[in-house]
Order: structure tokens, then sequence, then C-alpha cells
């Protein structure tokens, strides 16, 4: 039998991370440079790259970029190719929630939250599965929600969103599986970043939400590694097509 901790080393394997400026996506960057992965880190602000650049070192480069603007999405796969070839990973943390009422929800808003949250994830992955086809080895990681699957007050736009992404998700598995590409979403709960300041800035609001688990605790940004490991390495390699839920059993209440 062969090493168990074998399955998840990413020596030799180049990753690419959106929305790797802050939060779960620079949470995903350090994790999987620590694995042994070159990495592309995209996002907006520079600043916030260069700081995540120093701090994972010659094992990563960055591509600023709005990720959203489809127009640019081939440029983008070209620049995220540069840095250490073709990715084998590509991960995507990008997004938005406008948390606008059903009532309230513009035209804007609604179009710019499934641009980011839904199809910028498609086409920058239709973008670069040619060459994971070419290596015969792939893994696409996209990010769901609870409002894949649960409806929350000021979260139609996002809901639909991340309802797309599941089933976006099970989609790309049908279509690029076969080339030996998995593709799987992760569901995080409740976890503290920027997306979620509103969240944990109301102390009350944030110990009703860890009530609603099993292990009656909100995320801790750790709790993402291994199951990010899992899914970007060898360790995955029959699993393709579904969504793991990290969220303390918040959906299984």
């Amino acid at each position: 039998m062969n090493d168990p901790r074998k399955l998840f080393d990413l020596t030799g394997r180049v990753a690419c991370v959106t929305g790797a400026s802050s939060g779960l996506g620079r949470r995903a960057a350090v994790t999987l440079a620590a694995a042994g992965a070159q990495v592309v880190c995209v996002a907006r602000r520079r600043d916030a790259l260069l700081s995540l650049k120093a701090e994972i070192g010659t094992a990563a480069e960055f591509v600023v970029a709005d990720v959203a603007d489809r127009a640019k999405t081939g440029a983008l796969a070209d620049a995220i190719s540069t840095p250490f070839g073709a990715p084998d990973i590509v991960l995507h943390a990008a997004g938005i929630n406008t948390r606008e009422v059903a009532g309230n929800v513009s035209p804007e808003g609604w179009d710019q939250t499934l641009a980011l949250n839904l199809s910028a994830p498609f086409f920058l992955s239709q973008a670069l599965v040619p060459g994971m086809i070419e290596k015969g080895w792939g893994r696409i990681v996209n990010f769901a929600s609870l409002q894949s699957f649960r409806a929350f007050p000021g979260g139609i736009a996002y809901g639909a969103s991340k309802a797309g992404v599941a089933q976006m998700t099970r989609a790309m598995a049908e279509a690029w599986s076969r080339y030996g590409i998995t593709a799987n979403a992760i569901g995080p709960g409740f976890f503290p970043t920027e997306l979620t300041e509103a969240v944990f800035a109301d102390a009350a609001r944030a110990e009703r939400n860890a009530a609603q688990t099993c292990l009656h605790r909100n995320g801790r940004l750790e709790d993402l590694d291994g199951p990010l490991l899992f899914l970007c390495s060898e360790a995955s390699g029959y699993v393709t097509g579904q969504t793991l839920m990290v969220d303390g059993g918040f959906t299984a209440k």
C-alpha cells in the first residue's frame, strides 16, 4: 500500500485561486502552497496580493484582474498560465453578496451577483480545461454556500447564484470528468471573512448561527484546510460532481 499521506501531496501541481486577496480564498492559497503547489493568486486588490505573495514566498505569483469581466477571460487564462504553466487546479473563491431583499433587488445587483458567483467560475474553467485535458488530470473546486440549499432573508440573488453553482458543478463533472478532471464544490457555513463581517459584528446573530449547527460553533478558517486539500488532490480521485458542506452540520438539522 502506498503512503496515504502522499494522497494529499500537491508537489508539482499548479493551482489558480480566485478571490485570493482575503478570506477563504486567501486561506486556500496559503493551504495549497503549504501542501506543495505553486499557486497563482487572482484578485482585484494589488496590495493584498503583494502581501499574500510575501507570506507564501516563491511558490506564489499573482494576477490583478476582475474575473467577472468576461471579455478578458481569455487574456486572464493566459496570464494565469504564464508563471508556472497551465494550472492543474482551479479554485473559484471570488464572490459577492449584495444582501438585497427581494423587493429591492436591482437589475445591477442581480447581474453583478450572477456574473461573479456563477458565470465567472464557468467561463474561466472553460478557458483552463484544455490544459487539464492535455495533462489528463485536473481539479475544479467551486464555492457553493448554505444558500445553495436554504433560503435566507436578503439572499435571493446570492442564493440563486449559489444554487446555480451546485448544479453547474454537477454539469461540469458530466462534461469534463471523462478526461480526468474532477469538479466539486465546497459549501462553507459561517466563517469570519470580509463577506460575513456584518454577521459576525452582531454577536447575538453569530451566536444564533452557531446554535443552529450540530457542533454548536461557527467555522474557523483552519476548518477548511482538510476539505480543500481533499478536493484538490489525488485523495478525491473518484469523487466528482459533489458539494461538500463544511458547515458544522448546519444543513443536517
